[in-house]
């Protein structure tokens, strides 16, 4: 049986509840019976039936004897729903092929022991690279606590940003900015500055209509909007409390922040951060605060000072970079404030995607291990 070849109709699936999932994990589920598929789903929201559930109902008799093939280990405890491993092994299949391992101490391992124990041959893992990707944040969130950061920034040709005096729509095109809508929408949070705040007065909202993705209304979530405003610099009028969504505004010191939101648009959370040495917002420690809200990938829209600040803690862990055909010149603002004086200081970075996004260039990179 070509196990590749169903695991990857199971990872077509998982790809659905990219948008819609969080904190879950992204999962997809094929039932093969006799060289056929009989039954197939993915999960589609936290707290709704898992893939394998959605996969077992459409099967229904025909799962007996079945091969599952799951892209990630079904899990092994009661939570919102019942266990996976539970409801394949009461079916009745043969067999599961799972993609990888969840690292999620409650299950660990313990989802493919149940199986095994109950007479089922488990195969693992298959292609474990593709199912690894399609949810690093999750993985990365269960085996360190911190989610996946996706530093979003756009560029003229010669690295700026903005003008002197801070003006920078836009620089690049609609499609870059409907691209950016999709990264949003994949986010659980999205983090940014008080200085981005009062010199471009954003939204960060996901706005469905520009996103080009066709889905239930019911699935679409705005991601937490995370504020930095260590100086508390903001007053609480500025259009970002005004509109829909929840709201995670990080402070030195709480007492004297000035924002106090009334509207029931969503809630507005007042978290006291953590000082470094040098008297600043503890970036670690507000993604750590961010890992135990449930965040599997953030994405940072902010300006040099703030996405510098994470490049030098060593806090970015994907860069998406849209560059524009223009030139906004010497004077312009720069992508990251690092100050760097040395060439041993660089901070170089990998390759992983090229591809022009309407008329601009999208890069994705990683750091250089």
């Amino acid at each position: 049986m070509n196990h590749e070849f169903y695991m990857a109709r199971a990872l077509q699936l998982a790809e659905l509840g990219r948008y819609s999932t969080s904190p879950n994990p992204r999962v997809g589920c094929v039932i093969v019976n006799n060289g056929e598929i009989v039954g197939e789903g993915w999960h589609q929201k936290a707290g709704e039936p898992h893939a394998e559930v959605h996969a077992l109902r459409m099967a229904g008799d025909n799962a007996r004897g079945a091969t599952a093939y799951v892209t990630l280990e079904p899990c092994s405890h009661h939570g919102r729903t019942p266990p996976c491993a539970e409801g394949l092994i009461k079916a009745g299949v043969a067999r599961v092929v799972g993609a990888c391992s969840d690292p999620n101490p409650l299950v660990a391992g313990r989802g493919y022991n149940l199986l095994r124990d109950s007479g089922i041959e488990v195969i693992t893992p298959c292609l474990e690279t593709q199912a690894i990707d399609l949810n690093k944040g999750f993985m990365q969130r269960m085996r360190s606590g911190m989610p996946w950061v996706r530093a979003k920034l756009a560029q003229s040709l010669d690295g700026r940003t903005a003008m002197a005096s801070g003006e920078s729509q836009w620089i690049t095109g609609a499609a870059a900015r409907a691209d950016v809508q999709r990264l949003r929408a994949q986010s659980c949070a999205v983090i940014t500055g008080a200085g981005s705040v009062l010199t471009d007065n954003p939204s960060m909202t996901v706005r469905p209509a520009e996103t080009g993705i066709e889905q239930e209304q019911r699935l679409w979530r705005q991601p937490l909007r995370v504020i930095i405003d260590g100086q508390q610099r903001l007053s609480g009028n500025e259009q970002i409390f005004s509109l829909p969504g929840d709201i995670l505004l990080a402070v030195s010191d709480a007492a004297r922040c000035k924002v106090r939101r009334a509207e029931s648009l969503g809630t507005l959370s007042i978290w006291q951060a953590p000082l470094t040495m040098a008297n600043k917002v503890d970036l670690s420690a507000l993604l750590a605060e961010l890992g135990e809200r449930g965040c599997n990938e953030v994405l940072l829209e902010s300006g040099a000072q703030l996405a510098g600040a994470f490049a030098a803690a060593g806090l970015i862990n994907e860069l998406v970079l849209y560059c524009a055909p223009t030139i906004l010149g010497s004077e312009a603002r720069p992508l990251l404030s690092l100050g760097l004086e040395r060439m041993q200081q660089q901070l170089r970075w990998q390759w992983q995607d090229v591809r022009m996004v309407g008329g601009d260039l999208k890069l994705v990179l990683t750091p250089d291990a």
